[in-house]
């Protein structure tokens, strides 16, 4: 799977760049503990798989709400074993069971993220806007717009998404062409 976790023991600033690459559908499973979800806030959640259950009703509520948000659809999962069943009484939630999906899932092929994250050295001190890294990558000889997805600036650094199958093109033309003005160092968020 494409997939990244966040934790703890990670800095801020792995943090973020594992939210950033997964907001930007740059991977495809993030992986958090109780302690990091919390307060994570990502659109359009399609499933969100609990590992164990929570000890509070207001907790396990939390954990599944980062799924169906604003009207949207989603799936909100919880594993649990028979061991379990006391704990899941306490929670006063109506959960329906459902069978673990047969072995046969495992021999799909991984289906690869559609985008792949950039990182520009170069952000809002620098006085990059999303609009100077659009126009910069689809100028003369440049991407398609529509191959181009979110984009994050921060104090010093700036995030792009740009299809899979044009990133070479995309981290190319930022290399040889300037921002703004400026040649600013680019490379693939991995």
């Amino acid at each position: 799977f494409y997939a990244l976790a966040i934790h703890g023991d990670l800095d801020q600033r792995e943090r973020d760049q594992a939210l950033i690459r997964f907001s930007n559908k740059s991977v495809s499973v993030l992986v958090a503990t109780d302690v990091a979800a919390r307060g994570l806030d990502i659109e359009a959640l399609d499933l969100v798989v609990n590992f164990n259950l929570a000890h509070d009703p207001e907790v396990h509520v939390h954990r599944i709400g980062r799924t169906g948000r604003a009207g949207r659809s989603g799936i909100a999962a919880t594993l649990y074993g028979d061991r379990e069943t006391r704990k899941l009484d306490a929670l006063e939630i109506e959960i329906t069971d459902d069978a673990l999906p047969s072995d046969d899932l495992l021999d799909r092929p991984i289906k690869k993220p559609t985008m792949t994250t950039l990182k520009i050295d170069g952000g809002k001190k620098q006085k990059l806007r999303p609009g100077d890294i659009v126009g910069g990558l689809t100028g003369k000889d440049g991407i398609p717009g529509s191959a181009i997805g979110k984009i994050t600036v921060s104090s010093n650094w700036s995030y792009v998404a740009v299809e899979s199958g044009l990133v070479k093109s995309a981290l190319k033309k930022i290399q040889n062409d300037k921002l703004k003005g400026r040649t600013f160092r680019v490379r693939i968020l991995s």
